[in-house]
């Protein structure tokens, strides 16, 4: 999996690129620990997102709850097979989705 951050003053915008599952995970959740500190406002893009496993729903699920505390988290460019997983274990009515 490929990250890409962009980090405009206090806007992070993370671009994925591959499969977020149990080897990439905690790639991502490192990433997140380093930059999330100075964030209010984060996106997602999953344009290039292959794949998202229970490890990646994780990450997405923990990083949400930080946000929570310090500002808005959204997710963009969703593609149909993770806007399925998103629906099936219900992440789709917790988090904020720009498809």
């Amino acid at each position: 999996m490929d990250i890409d951050k962009i980090l405009e003053e206090d806007k992070l915008t993370i671009k994925l690129n591959g499969r977020l599952d149990t080897n990439t995970a905690p790639e991502l959740e490192e990433e997140l620990k380093k930059d999330l500190p100075d964030v209010t406002d984060l996106v997602l893009d999953f344009e290039d997102l292959k794949y998202i496993s229970s490890a990646g729903l994780r990450v997405v699920l923990s990083t949400q709850k930080i946000m929570n505390k310090q500002g808005t988290m959204v997710i963009e460019n969703v593609n149909d097979l993770i806007m399925e997983i998103f629906e099936a274990t219900g992440f789709s009515s917790i988090l904020t989705i720009n498809e």
